[in-house]
């Protein structure tokens, strides 16, 4: 009997239009869906009238799912795995069970898509020549430091995520650890009230310090010595 396939697939950031015809083809014909949050794939799910079984998949799970989920690709069923939007395994589950399933010789597909990271470089203003990824810094404020310090040296625009709770303490950190940086907001990217705001990490604390902020954000910090 063949094995099965996984499938990583990508789903939309925010809006749900975003999505690739093969994307829908590769959901409706595999047996099963892994999903981050099944309420989440639900909404991707009911608006292009896919029936499908899901489980959920989460890093904190993954022990106990790994051997259920070799069990069904070895049986010849087909898998999707799609995180809550954008591109699987980044920042977002999976990374352990591609890493697992490629060690048992299973066959792992990419369904490329839509990307945070990619929709807000490219509409940034900052070089997108060398960027790095850095993805949710840790919660300790001396680490996130310390990642800063050691990224910030390198020539290339930073690619950081955050949450509206955060944005504020992430955009002092930057000003004392790299300076008064170039810097790009981008907030709610893809849905209706989508905002990109860029200037020096000044402004940007003077005007966002006193409103309320809301939706996840995509920081992206320019080089030393960028000006748009």
């Amino acid at each position: 009997m063949n094995k099965g396939t996984l499938f990583i697939v990508a789903t939309p950031i925010g809006n749900l239009s975003d999505i690739t015809l093969r994307a829908i083809e590769t959901l409706k014909s595999v047996d099963l869906i892994l999903s981050e949050d099944t309420r989440e794939t639900d909404k991707i799910l009911k608006k292009y009238n896919i029936t499908k079984p899901q489980l959920s998949y989460r890093d904190q799970n993954h022990n106990v799912m790994l051997p259920k989920i070799i069990d069904i690709l070895s049986s010849g069923h087909n898998i999707a795995i799609i995180s809550d939007s954008g591109t699987p395994l980044i920042s977002d589950p999976g990374y352990k069970l591609v890493r697992d399933l490629i060690q048992e010789s299973f066959n792992i597909v990419s369904i490329p898509g839509p990307s945070a990271v990619i929709s807000s470089l490219i509409s940034s203003g900052l070089p997108t020549d060398k960027f790095s990824f850095i993805g949710f810094l840790p919660k300790s404020s001396s680490d996130r430091k310390k990642i800063l310090k050691s990224y910030g040296n390198l020539e290339s625009t930073l690619v950081i995520y955050e949450s509206p709770y955060r944005i504020i303490k992430l955009l002092e950190e930057i000003k004392e650890v790299l300076g008064d940086r170039y810097v790009c907001l981008a907030n709610e990217m893809t849905k209706v009230h989508e905002k990109f705001v860029r200037s020096n990490v000044s402004s940007l604390l003077t005007t966002l310090r006193y409103k309320k902020l809301r939706g996840e954000y995509v920081v992206l910090v320019g080089k030393e010595g960028f000006n748009l």
